[in-house]
């Protein structure tokens, strides 16, 4: 993943023994600060946020976090205070707000304006385009950075497109696989700054880090890659 130029490893509690698989592999080894190290906090209340981000920590084997999101904006006025006060004293590097569903995106809106978060994490693909509404205006007004999660909605789009061929023109732009199409239209996105594809497939990881090489579609090219994706 590092030699390729990969470096967010977003994680979470929720996500079952992940953080400390997260610890385990990268801990004492020569490449644990190349990384950018990212999790979240989805509990209610002060002191519970503030164990279960503390746990985070030591599952992980880390002293400082470069990200802390506060996931699904679970009982966010309370962790936006605990966040900045970490923030101050170098606990994190930043903190932000996560969500995974286009009717959350008002709210993002709402949060951003009001709290200024470093992070926001939300849903958004060639086929779900809700935050190119408003959301994405937001983010480029108050400089916050974004990362995009579910870019191929769960695996939807590629049993949309099982069995049918590369547009021919797609090599013009590098994309030799679906997974390079549909990543390759988020990152030529100038608001985006990561996009997180899930996998447990080293081989399908690979294939998804390879997508941020080579030529990116402008945006006119942007709009024949989800047009020829709408007709199919």
């Amino acid at each position: 993943m590092n030699k390729l130029g990969g470096q967010v490893i977003d994680t979470s509690p929720m996500y079952g023994s992940s953080e400390r698989v997260v610890g385990d592999l990268t801990h004492n080894q020569d490449f644990e600060d190349n990384f950018f190290y990212a999790t979240k906090v989805w509990t209610s209340g002060k002191e519970a946020g503030i164990n279960q981000m503390e746990t985070s920590f030591k599952l992980m084997r880390r002293e400082k976090m470069d990200l802390m999101q506060i996931h699904n904006l679970v009982d966010y006025k309370t962790h936006v205070k605990t966040l900045r006060d970490w923030k101050e004293i170098g606990k994190i590097k930043y903190w932000g707000i996560t969500h995974y569903t286009d009717s959350s995106h008002a709210e993002l809106e709402k949060v951003i304006q009001s709290e200024k978060p470093d992070f926001v994490q939300f849903n958004y693909s060639i086929l779900s385009r809700n935050a190119e509404k408003s959301l994405f205006e937001v983010i480029r007004k108050n400089e916050t950075a974004v990362l995009i999660n579910r870019p191929f909605e769960s695996g939807n789009l590629f049993r949309s497109v099982k069995g049918k061929p590369l547009p021919e023109w797609a090599k013009d732009y590098d994309i030799n696989s679906w997974g390079h199409y549909f990543l390759k239209f988020i990152l030529s996105n100038e608001l985006v700054t990561c996009v997180i594809p899930g996998t447990s497939k080293p081989h399908h990881m690979i294939d998804n880090m390879m997508a941020g090489y080579g030529k990116m579609p402008d945006t006119k090219t942007r709009e024949i890659m989800y047009n020829y994706i709408k007709n199919l």
